[in-house]
C-alpha cells in the first residue's frame, strides 16, 4: 500500500474518530452521567460473588436480606453441585410490576432481573414461603444449570474471551454460543423443571413441585381426554395456543422431572442437570447417558404413568359422591377474574380471556349461557386476566388494565354502553372489592415491595380521594378482599413470610378510626384461604382451598363459627358467587381453562383427599428432606461486603466477547474479528468489526480495511463505520455493504408508553463520505460522494394479537417523518406518511391489513440523493432482517430491487393473513417446526405524480408462505417462500420468486 493511500485512510480514520467523539459527547459527561444516568441513581452492593444493582433508595431496607439469601443459596449450590461461578451474578432489583417476577440469562454474563413486589396468589399457582429466599433457589438454580462449565465449555470461552450471546448479523457466533454455553441451548421446560424442583425442596417442601394446582391440571387433562404433548409438541404448540401460554413449560417440566425423581431417583435427576466431567454437553445426549433410553421414549412413559396416577385419584375422589353441578355454557373461558353476578339482568359478570379472542369484560346470562363483549381489556393477566368489582346498583363495573408487566391503572365501564372512561393512572391497586353502603373501593396496592389496604372514595379519579388504610410490614400481604352487605365487615385472605395462611375479618368503623386490629376466622395448613366472598345475607362466606389436595369449595359459617364443606369436585372450583340462597356460580377448571357452572349449596362431610406426585417423591426418596436451605440469618453480610456504593455503567463495562468473523464485500471474502463491550446491567454496549478483505489487484486498496462501530445507552444509538461489510451480501439479492465512510447518532424515545399503545418520537443525524452508491437504495450510483442528512420522525401504534396467534392481528400504525439532506451545498427536504390498519375476520386467527404510505422529496429529480426507491421481496437467502419485509415501504415484489424510483409516491397495499396451520409435532427435539403462515396481498404504486416523462403506476399480485423453525431449542428461524408478480402499462409483465431463511 502506497503513502498516498496511507494517508488517505488517515484522514478517514480521522473524520471517523472525530464525528464518533463528537456524537459521543451529547451521551456522557463526567458530572452526569455517574450520578444520574437515566435519572436515576444507580448503586450497587457487592461480595466476590454477588452485584446487587439498585436505582431507589426506597428498597435499600431489603438489600441486606436478599444478599444474604443469595450468599446463603449460592453457598448450598456451591457444594452439592460443586459449581464454581466463572464470574459474579449481577442481581437489577427493580420495581417496574404490580407483582414481583424474575427472570435469569447466563449470556453473555450471569444476570438475574428480579420484581420486589409480591408474587400472584392467584389459585395457588406459585406457592411461596419467604418469597426472596425462595425465588432465589429458584433463579439461581438456573444458573448452575446453564452456566456450569467443564472441559471444552471453558475451552472456548476462553478463547472467545467469554460466553458468546447469538448474534442475527454474525451467524457464526450461534455455533459460538453453543460452545461457550451449552446447556443454556435446551427448552424452557428443562429449565423450569429442575429450578421447581429445588426451589421447593430448599423451602422445605413449599413449592410448585407440590402444589395443589400443578396436581390439578393433569389430573383435569385425564379426565377431560385432553392431549398430552410430547417433547416437541410442548414448544411448539402447548405454549402458544393453550390459555396458560408458557406456563406450559413450568407445568410439564415440573411434571416430568417429578416423575423422574420417583421412579428412578432425585440423585439420577441431578445427574442429568449437573454439568460434570465426562457428560454430554446436549441436555438430551446427557439424558440417554443417565437414565439409559432417549427423552422421547421416557417422555411417552411418563405419559402413560401419569394416566394411571390420576385415574386412581379420579377413583378416589369418587368414593364419595360428586357435587352435582350445572353447566352455565358449553365453552371453558380460558383464565378468569372474580365474578358478579347481577339478579336484575339475570348476568353474571367477568374479564375472560382465551385462545382466538381479546382479553374483555363479558356478561354472561346464566339462563341461556349467551356471552356478550362489554369491553376490552388492554394486557391482561395470565391467570386472574383483571382485577375486577362491580357496583350493581348504578351498573358499573370497576377493572385495571396494564394487568401484565406494568403498573396496573383503574377504569371504568358502564355495562348498558359499554363505554370506558380511565379513572386513575398507574393506580397500583388490585383485589378490588365495593362498599356499597357508601359507595367506597377497596384494594390491596403493591409499591417498593410493600403491600397497603386502601380506600378510594368516589369519584374515584383522584389520587387525593386514595387513603391508606393499613401498611404491613415486609413479609405480611392481604389478598382476595370482600366487604359484607352492610359495609361494616372486610374480609381478606392473610399470608405471612413463613408460609402460614389465615382468613382474617377487619372492623369497617374501626378501620377508619386507625384500628387495624383483626380477628381470626379460620387458619388453614399448608394452603392459603382463596377468592372468599360475603352471601348477599352476610351469614356466611363461601370461598376455596386444597384443603383435601383438591380445590373444594367452603363456607364459613358466621353464627357457628366453623368452617363447612360444601363440594366434592373431580378438578377443582374457585372463585364462587352467590347466586341464590341456595345455589352457587363457581369456575369449574377443565382442560381448557375455568368453565362456569351452577353447583347447590350443601354441606357434606366426607370429601376425600388425593394423592400429590411430589408428596410420593418424598416417601420414596426422603433424601429430598434433606436438600434444605439453612437460614440466611446466619450469613454474616458485612464480612463478605465488598463495595457498597454508586454504580457506574462506564466503570463496570468490559470486553464482554470477542470471536472471528467473515463478512462480504461487493463479491469479496472479508476475514475479521469483532469485539462486544458491555456493562453487566446492560445500560451500554458497543460493537467493534475489525476486518480487511484481501482482494489482491482486483479490489482497491483503500477499500480492503473494513471498521464498524456501534455503541447503545437507551435512548442513544451511534454507529460509524469504513467500508462497510455484511455477512448477509453472501446470499443475495439485497446488498448493504458500501464504500465509503459513515457516521450516525440516532435518539428514540417514548411519549406513551402504555402497553400495547406506545407514542415514539426519533432524531437521527448521519454523514456519508467517499461514496459510489447511494446508502439507502442498491445498485443506484451516488450523484455526489459526500451526503449529509438528519431526519425526525413520530409514530403513534396500538396493535395486539389473541391468543395463539403467530403475529399482530388487528390495530393501528401511523405516523410520518421530516428529512432533511445536504449534498453538494445545497439543502432540500422531504416528507413521508404512512397509516396501517388492520381488524381480525370472523376466522379466528385471520385478519385484513391496509397498509397506505405517501412520500414527496423536494429536490431534483436528477439527484438521486433527492428520489424515493422501490423494488424486490427484499428477502436474502439467507436473512436477519423481518421474514415479511414486503410490508416496508420500500419493497415492491415483482419487481428488482431500487428499479423504481421518483420524488414523490404514495403507496396502498391490501393484505390477507390467513389463519396458521401449527404443528403438534414436525421435527427433532433439536430441530422442529412450530407454525406455517401465509400471507397473500396486492399493491398499488404510484411515483413522480404530476411528470408526464417520469410518472410510474404499477399493481402487483402476490403471496408469502413462512415456516417457523427452532434450532437448539431457543434460536428462532423462519423459513419463507415468496411469489408475486407486477403489472405496468406499456410494459412487459414482471415476476419475483422468492426463497428465504430468516436467522433469529
Amino acid at each position: 500500500m502506497d503513502r498516498r493511500h496511507c494517508f488517505r485512510i488517515s484522514l478517514v480514520l480521522l473524520r471517523v474518530v472525530c464525528f464518533t467523539f463528537f456524537c459521543l459527547s451529547f451521551l456522557y459527561s463526567p458530572s452526569s452521567a455517574d450520578e444520574d444516568e437515566f435519572k436515576l441513581n444507580w448503586r450497587v452492593l457487592e461480595t466476590p460473588d454477588l452485584r446487587l444493582v439498585y436505582y431507589d433508595q426506597d428498597h435499600s431496607y431489603i438489600l441486606p436480606h436478599l444478599a444474604r439469601c443469595f450468599e446463603n443459596t449460592m453457598g448450598y449450590y456451591r457444594s452439592f453441585f460443586e459449581y464454581e461461578p466463572s464470574e459474579e451474578v449481577t442481581i437489577l432489583l427493580q420495581d417496574f410490576d404490580d407483582y414481583g417476577y424474575a427472570g435469569t440469562s447466563t449470556i453473555p454474563n450471569n444476570y438475574i432481573t428480579l420484581g420486589i413486589e409480591p408474587f400472584e396468589y392467584v389459585y395457588e399457582t406459585c406457592p411461596t414461603n419467604e418469597r426472596f429466599n425462595w425465588v432465589i433457589s429458584h433463579e439461581m438454580l438456573h444458573v448452575v444449570a446453564s452456566e456450569k462449565a467443564v472441559g471444552m465449555d471453558e475451552f472456548y470461552r476462553r478463547v472467545f474471551f467469554g460466553k458468546v450471546v447469538a448474534n442475527s448479523e454474525d451467524p457464526w457466533s450461534l455455533v459460538y454460543s453453543y460452545l461457550t454455553n451449552p446447556r443454556r441451548y435446551a427448552p424452557r421446560w428443562y429449565h423450569e423443571g429442575i429450578a421447581v424442583l429445588f426451589e421447593t425442596w430448599l423451602a422445605g417442601g413449599i413449592g410448585r413441585a407440590l402444589g395443589g394446582y400443578d396436581e390439578m391440571v393433569f389430573r383435569s387433562m385425564v379426565r377431560d381426554s385432553s392431549y398430552f404433548y410430547d417433547v416437541v409438541g410442548l414448544e411448539s404448540e402447548g405454549t402458544t395456543i393453550d390459555f396458560q401460554v408458557g406456563q406450559n413449560s413450568y407445568l410439564y417440566g415440573t411434571r416430568f422431572m417429578s416423575y423422574l425423581a420417583l421412579n428412578y431417583s432425585p440423585e439420577h435427576v441431578v445427574d442429568w442437570v449437573n454439568r460434570t466431567p465426562g457428560s454430554k454437553a446436549s441436555f438430551s445426549g446427557q439424558f440417554k447417558k443417565v437414565f439409559g433410553r432417549s427423552l422421547d421414549d421416557e417422555w411417552s412413559r411418563w405419559i402413560d404413568w401419569e394416566h394411571r396416577w390420576q385415574n386412581a385419584n379420579l377413583a378416589t375422589i369418587h368414593q364419595y359422591p360428586a357435587t352435582p353441578m350445572r353447566p352455565i355454557m358449553d365453552q371453558a373461558l380460558g383464565s378468569v377474574s372474580r365474578g358478579y353476578y347481577d339478579a336484575t339482568s339475570r348476568k353474571f359478570y367477568a374479564a375472560v380471556n382465551y385462545p382466538g379472542q381479546f382479553a374483555h369484560i363479558a356478561a354472561i346470562g346464566i339462563d341461556d349461557g349467551s356471552i356478550e363483549k362489554i369491553c376490552n381489556v388492554r394486557t391482561p393477566a395470565l391467570y386472574y386476566v383483571s382485577s375486577v368489582t362491580f357496583d350493581e346498583e348504578a351498573g358499573k363495573i370497576y377493572f385495571t388494565t396494564n394487568n401484565g408487566k406494568s403498573w396496573r391503572d383503574l377504569n371504568c365501564v358502564d355495562v348498558e354502553t359499554g363505554k370506558i372512561t380511565e379513572l386513575i393512572e398507574n393506580f397500583r391497586t388490585g383485589d378490588l372489592c365495593f362498599n356499597q353502603a357508601d359507595k367506597s373501593i377497596w384494594g390491596v396496592q403493591h409499591h417498593n415491595g410493600i403491600s397497603r389496604l386502601v380506600r378510594i372514595e368516589p369519584p374515584y379519579n383522584d389520587w387525593k380521594n386514595i387513603r391508606d388504610v393499613m401498611i404491613m410490614p415486609y413479609g405480611q400481604d392481604i389478598f382476595d378482599l370482600d366487604v359484607s352487605p352492610d359495609g361494616k365487615r372486610l374480609t381478606c385472605s392473610r399470608i405471612e413470610i413463613t408460609g402460614r395462611a389465615q382468613l382474617i375479618e377487619l372492623s369497617v368503623p374501626n378501620l377508619m378510626e386507625g384500628d387495624v386490629s383483626y380477628k381470626v376466622l379460620y387458619e388453614f395448613a399448608k394452603t392459603a384461604p382463596a377468592n372468599f366472598v360475603f352471601s348477599r345475607d352476610g351469614r356466611y362466606l363461601y370461598g376455596t382451598s386444597y384443603q383435601t389436595g383438591v380445590s373444594n369449595v367452603f363456607r364459613w359459617n358466621f353464627d357457628r363459627e366453623e368452617m363447612e364443606a360444601v363440594s366434592n369436585c373431580d378438578t377443582g372450583y374457585f372463585r364462587p358467587c352467590p347466586l341464590s340462597e341456595d345455589s352457587l356460580i363457581v369456575m369449574e377448571y377443565t382442560g381448557s381453562g375455568m368453565l362456569p357452572v351452577s353447583i347447590p349449596v350443601r354441606t357434606i362431610e366426607d370429601v376425600a383427599s388425593v394423592s400429590y406426585l411430589g408428596n410420593e417423591v418424598y416417601k420414596r426418596h426422603p433424601v429430598v428432606e434433606e436438600w434444605k436451605l439453612g437460614s440466611p440469618r446466619e450469613v454474616n453480610l458485612d464480612s463478605v461486603t465488598t463495595y457498597h456504593g454508586k454504580y457506574s455503567k462506564w466503570k463496570n463495562t468490559s470486553l464482554a466477547s470477542a470471536y472471528p468473523i467473515v463478512d462480504s464485500y461487493r463479491d469479496y471474502t472479508v476475514i475479521g474479528v469483532r469485539f462486544n463491550f458491555m456493562d453487566p446491567v446492560g445500560l451500554q454496549r458497543a460493537m467493534l468489526k475489525l476486518a480487511y478483505s484481501p482482494g489482491g489487484n482486483n479490489l482497491p486498496d483503500d477499500q480492503q480495511p473494513h471498521i464498524m462501530f456501534e455503541y447503545e445507552t437507551w435512548p442513544w444509538t451511534v454507529t460509524a463505520g469504513w467500508n462497510r461489510s455484511d455477512f448477509y451480501d453472501f446470499f443475495g439479492p439485497t446488498l448493504t455493504s458500501r464504500k465509503g465512510y459513515y457516521g450516525t447518532a440516532g435518539y428514540e424515545n417514548y411519549i406513551i408508553a402504555d402497553r400495547p399503545t406506545y407514542l415514539e418520537y426519533d432524531i437521527f443525524l448521519g454523514h456519508f463520505g467517499n461514496l459510489d452508491e447511494l446508502p439507502f437504495a442498491q445498485g443506484v450510483l451516488a450523484t455526489y460522494d459526500q451526503y449529509t442528512t438528519g431526519s425526525a420522525g413520530l409514530e403513534y401504534r396500538s396493535l395486539g394479537k389473541t391468543i395463539g396467534g403467530i403475529e399482530k392481528e388487528r390495530g393501528i400504525k401511523t405516523g410520518g417523518e421530516y428529512i432533511g439532506n445536504y449534498v453538494n451545498n445545497t439543502y432540500f427536504s422531504a416528507l413521508r406518511g404512512y397509516l396501517t390498519y388492520g381488524f381480525l375476520t370472523p376466522i379466528d386467527h385471520s385478519s385484513i391489513w391496509l397498509r397506505g404510505d405517501a412520500g414527496y422529496s423536494w429536490g431534483d429529480p436528477d439527484d438521486t440523493f433527492a428520489n424515493f426507491y422501490f423494488g424486490g421481496f427484499g428477502n436474502n437467502y439467507i436473512d436477519h432482517g423481518e421474514f415479511k419485509q414486503f410490508r416496508e415501504f420500500i419493497r415492491y415484489p415483482g419487481i428488482e430491487i431500487s428499479s423504481l424510483g421518483g420524488t414523490n409516491y404514495s403507496r396502498l397495499m391490501l393484505e390477507w393473513a390467513l389463519p396458521p396451520l401449527r404443528f403438534e409435532r414436525l421435527g427433532f427435539p433439536w430441530v422442529y417446526i412450530t407454525w406455517m403462515g401465509t400471507s397473500l396481498f396486492t399493491t398499488g404504486i404510484v411515483t413522480s405524480h404530476g411528470s408526464e416523462e417520469r410518472q410510474r403506476e404499477l399493481i402487483n399480485l402476490g403471496g408469502q408462505i413462512d415456516y417457523r423453525l427452532v434450532w437448539m431449542s431457543g434460536l428462532d428461524m423462519t423459513f419463507s417462500l415468496g411469489y408475486a408478480a407486477a403489472w405496468e402499462q406499456d410494459r412487459r409483465l414482471q415476476t419475483e420468486f422468492m426463497i428465504s431463511l430468516k436467522i433469529l
